[in-house]
């Protein structure tokens, strides 16, 4: 077994000159950093005070999973000799607040839309594309590791085009 570590930085920048001295008092944006990337300005969710024009929490949660998703469909479509040429993905999440402010998210839906290269006709794999495409989804889904760290259901309902 191989363990991965990530390092990274996240600074509070909404420090309106009274820090937290009431709740409206501050703002709610941040900044993600690392060595050698781009920095990532943040912020809460708009619902929760936030700059609507700044990526939040919630938000990147989603994006990681459809990130990890593609990544991880590129390579099983690779490694079965399926040459993928578009590949988009419109991911929604459901989360849900609970009076007391607390909240969780309880679902996650990956909408890929993916091209692929026709096969040739004598190919195995040729006369069961579209079944092979929804195979690699599900395995890629299996493999994600960040699907595979949450708590709620990530599903997909991809949507898949043949190149003629």
């Amino acid at each position: 077994m191989r363990e991965h570590h990530y390092a990274l930085t996240v600074a509070w920048t909404g420090n309106r000159g009274v820090g937290t001295a009431d709740h409206r008092a501050y703002g709610r944006e941040h900044l993600v950093s690392a060595p050698a990337k781009p920095d990532l300005l943040g912020s809460s969710d708009p619902s929760f005070r936030g700059d609507p024009a700044l990526w939040n929490p919630e938000e990147l949660l989603v994006a990681s999973l459809a990130q990890c998703h593609m990544l991880w469909f590129l390579s099983l479509a690779s490694s079965a000799g399926i040459v993928v040429t578009e590949y988009t993905d419109g991911p929604t999440g459901t989360m849900v607040e609970e009076p007391g402010g607390a909240g969780q998210f309880t679902e996650v839906t990956l909408n890929p839309d993916v091209t692929v290269r026709a096969l040739d006709p004598r190919d195995t794999l040729a006369g069961d594309l579209p079944a092979t495409i929804e195979s690699l989804h599900e395995k890629a889904n299996e493999m994600c590791f960040i699907a595979r760290s949450v708590n709620f259901e990530v599903r997909h309902r991809p949507t898949t085009r043949v190149e003629r």
